[in-house]
């Protein structure tokens, strides 16, 4: 008998086992510490904290990761779950499905994919979910005029509270720095104070000279921080901030590759480009 289940603490070895067989560039360390941090973070009550598996007689044979985050946008609060790294033992990919139908069932939960393979996009489609980004901005911040007395501080995971932020920001910057990721807030010579959440970019395993962008409050505060960023991140020897878009960003200097990075979503409210906190890249790294 095969079923479907939620996954439990006593779970985690052999999903880290399974997750081994499927994504041969991972290793077992980087599934446990993945496994750990969702074990360890705060999440909306009621929700799965790690995700679910097929139980076929006692084993797991197929798993589906979920990251659940209570999220906060104009003043109301919501949740989403970020859909990660699934895998069915090939004897049982015809169970498969069954995954999806668990996983995605809540009406009111916006539903993310943010590295779905090129081979599944029919079938995620076909599931409901809706492109919302289309590839990736390579920008070159350095080429940008610096604004007249921006500043950039770095956010470590101890740094609160943090003048000119809310508890809110302020809490994901350095939980974010905690996951290990650069948590940097660029203060202006006005007292204006904007938030940003990098980390190391890789694609197909290859580590490049960029930084991806996880959050900043919205996408239109970054042109005014792009100069003091890209010399501060020249010093560190990276060259671009990468982001989310659906085409070229005028106010920046860099280039546009599409479908590279595609991200879809499924839910009653379509994501904000350029917020990837509390996601699969951070819990689980790039």
């Amino acid at each position: 008998m095969i079923r479907c289940r939620q996954i439990e603490a006593g779970d985690l070895d052999a999903v880290a086992e399974l997750l081994c067989r499927g994504f041969a560039g991972r290793t077992r360390d980087y599934w446990g510490a993945g496994l750990r941090r969702q074990a360890e973070r705060t999440i909306p009550q009621g929700f799965p904290r790690f995700g679910y598996l097929l139980d076929y007689e006692g084993r797991p044979v197929g798993v589906l990761l979920s990251i659940y985050s209570a999220q906060h946008r104009d003043g109301v609060a919501s949740v989403r779950c970020n859909l990660s790294s699934c895998y069915v033992e090939p004897a049982f990919r015809n169970y498969a499905p069954m995954l999806g139908k668990m996983a995605h069932r809540e009406a009111d939960v916006v539903y993310l994919n943010i590295s779905p393979a090129s081979w599944t996009l029919q079938a995620i489609e076909t599931q409901g979910f809706h492109r919302y980004c289309g590839g990736i901005f390579f920008s070159l911040p350095a080429l940008s005029p610096a604004e007249k007395g921006m500043r950039v501080e770095i956010i470590g995971s101890e740094n609160l509270p943090i003048e000119g932020l809310t508890d809110a920001i302020a809490a994901l910057l350095s939980r974010h720095a905690g996951y290990g990721c650069l948590s940097l807030a660029c203060r202006a010579a006005d007292g204006r104070v904007f938030p940003f959440v990098l980390q190391p970019m890789r694609i197909g395993g290859l580590p490049l000279p960029a930084m991806q962008m996880i959050y900043c409050a919205d996408v239109a505060d970054y042109p005014a921080c792009a100069g003091a960023l890209g010399r501060f991140l020249l010093k560190r020897g990276r060259i671009s901030i990468a982001l989310d878009a659906n085409g070229h960003l005028d106010d920046l200097i860099g280039f546009y590759r599409a479908p590279l990075g595609c991200k879809y979503f499924k839910g009653p409210e379509r994501p904000r480009l350029a917020d990837l906190s509390d996601t699969e890249l951070v819990i689980f790294g790039p």
